[in-house]
């Protein structure tokens, strides 16, 4: 049962993401707005719908390794499994200028997790920081978004405004299988893990991050085919923003919870590390190259090794 929960998880995963990114495309259009800015709230805030019910649950239930291994875990593969196997099959590109605020929040809120980390307590007030912080850049986001709408020519977007009520059933029905999938996924695959007697912050950090981060690469995958490189990394970059500063947010107000000093010697530097890895990438080379993908999956392949 716990092979076939893992199994029909992956078949709505793949199903919602496709359905999620087409409505969100089309939406961007509908609305005049950049791929990149749908990506970067609609569709990550989406994608982030799992890592967000499993950490809640986790912390209710009294299992915070696997509530923060599940997010960190999922930084990490997002990086540098999903954008590595984009950028392996496909070059992406996309400039730093576009995803700078979003770049520099993630490793400020990296950063500020790793000096928790050193306290040992992930408090209420950093709860309530981050998630000031997020309702603050979605706004900033939305204001930006209505300036770009009032540039766009008033008979075009009556158009695009057509495909609306489509797009939208698109988005809800792709994040209701998103959520299902991922639901069915993560009980699934921590049956297996605990079966086989691996500990739980190292099914936090592997299996159901991975598992929550499906819904980004099956909509990362789907951006691909649709040549929305934009849409992509936005996603991406998107995902681990609403990773930190909403599931963490909302976990911390909720019920402070204990840091493994694990967490800073290994997997917060390295969850730094491939994100500070995107700077250089985007600003000189103006978006990925397959090497990058190489060098990325291969990264990722190391540190699931070192867990292991």
């Amino acid at each position: 049962m716990a092979f076939a929960a893992v199994f029909g998880g992956l078949i709505m995963l793949v199903g919602g993401g496709e359905s999620l990114v087409k409505g969100a495309t089309h939406l961007a259009r509908a609305l005049g707005m950049k791929p990149l800015i749908i990506g970067l709230t609609v569709v990550a805030f989406g994608t982030s719908v799992p890592e967000l019910f499993v950490s809640l649950t986790a912390s209710i239930q009294g299992y915070p390794d696997i509530m923060i291994g599940n997010v960190i875990g999922s930084n990490i593969a997002n990086v540098g499994l999903i954008l590595g196997c984009c950028a392996l099959l496909a070059p992406l590109h996309l400039t730093i200028q576009e995803v700078w605020i979003e770049l520099l929040l993630v490793t400020c809120g990296s950063i500020i997790l790793m000096l928790c980390s050193g306290y040992g307590l992930f408090p209420r007030a950093a709860g309530l920081l981050f998630i000031i912080t997020l309702i603050s850049y979605t706004v900033f986001i939305y204001l930006n978004s209505l300036n770009g709408n009032n540039n766009q020519n008033s008979g075009e977007s009556q158009i695009k405004l057509m495909s609306m009520p489509l797009a939208i059933t698109f988005i809800a029905i792709g994040l209701l299988f998103l959520a299902g999938g991922s639901n069915l996924f993560i009980k699934g695959a921590v049956d297996i893990a605990r079966y086989f007697g691996v500990s739980e912050l190292i099914i936090g950090l592997t299996l159901a991050a991975i598992g929550t981060s499906l819904p980004e690469l099956a909509s990362s995958i789907a951006a691909l085919r649709q040549n929305e490189s934009g849409l992509l990394i936005g996603n991406v970059i998107g995902s681990n923003m609403f990773n930190l500063f909403m599931v963490l947010g909302l976990t911390g107000m909720m019920k402070p919870f204990a840091l493994s000093p694990e967490l800073l010697h290994r997997d917060l530097p390295t969850m730094l590390i491939f994100t500070l890895a995107l700077i250089p990438i985007l600003h000189r080379q103006g978006g990925t190259k397959r090497w990058h993908g190489f060098l990325f999956l291969s990264a990722y392949a190391v540190y699931c090794y070192s867990l292991l």
